[in-house]
């Protein structure tokens, strides 16, 4: 199996919802790092799983959309809690609509919203 990945970092605001976690219920930002990485049997004509620049470009078009933003105004988080778990899913699906990787095997995304906590979510393609 093979597998490629690449992070990029970005900044965005939340606060969470439906329940007392004190501080975390205002409005506040967290220096995300997202860790996109893809795994496959398969590799393209060119030798790659997928063209890291097409992933570099990927992920580029999804920070751009959340960097600096308030997660809660997004309609993609429309009632739910803006939790690094939602988060990864919905960054999970953002990305797989822009990466063609050949064949069958599995997109990743690994959030970290800070030093020593994270989330993540896997997705099959193919």
């Amino acid at each position: 199996m093979y597998t490629v990945a690449v992070t990029q970092d970005f900044i965005a605001n939340h606060y969470l919802i439906g329940g007392d976690w004190g501080a975390e219920n205002s409005p506040h930002a967290h220096h995300y790092v997202l860790e996109v990485r893809i795994e496959s049997d398969t590799l393209n004509e060119h030798g790659y799983l997928v063209d890291i620049v097409e992933i570099e470009d990927a992920l580029s078009k999804v920070v751009g959309y959340y960097r600096d933003s308030m997660l809660n105004d997004k309609p993609e988080f429309a009632g739910l809690n803006p939790s690094i778990e939602h988060f990864s899913r919905i960054l999970s699906e953002h990305l797989l609509a822009d990466i063609t990787p050949p064949g069958t095997g599995a997109l990743t995304v690994k959030l970290w919203e800070n030093d020593s906590c994270w989330a993540a979510y896997r997705q099959s393609f193919g």
